[in-house]
């Protein structure tokens, strides 16, 4: 079993940057679909970003232009980095993934999919005014 664990979580200024790592604990295949989720307190969990096998990524609305979600399959690690932290950013961010490719809605990697096989146990993200 893929094991997954996320770093680089903190307390920032709005407007500042961090980025998120999660790290696998194996090789996760040439054909995983991978995400980032985050909650807030008394909210659903959300997708932010997903990515699939070949690259192709997409993004929340609240989030295009300030983040972006990529992966290093040489050390089984995917990030995500945030720019420009608002304080509606703030929430505990989970990685996610799937052994087989994304399921695609109009060509893109789905952000409704949320039956993802692992999941990691999140990082904490703070984004103050």
């Amino acid at each position: 079993q893929v094991q997954l664990a996320e770093s680089g979580g903190g307390s920032v200024q709005a407007g500042g940057s961090l980025r998120l790592s999660c790290e696998a604990s194996r090789y996760t295949g040439s054909s995983s679909c991978m995400a980032w989720f985050r909650q807030a307190p008394g909210n659903e969990r959300e997708a932010v970003a997903v990515i699939d096998s070949d690259g192709s990524a997409n993004y929340a609305d609240s989030v295009k232009g300030r983040f972006i979600i990529s992966k290093d399959n040489a050390k089984n690690t995917l990030y995500l980095q945030m720019n420009g932290l608002k304080p509606e950013d703030s929430a505990r961010y989970y990685c996610a993934y799937d052994p087989w490719g994304c399921t695609l809605i109009n060509g893109s990697p789905s952000l409704v999919y949320v039956a993802y096989a692992r999941w990691g146990q999140g990082t904490q993200v703070t984004a103050s005014s």
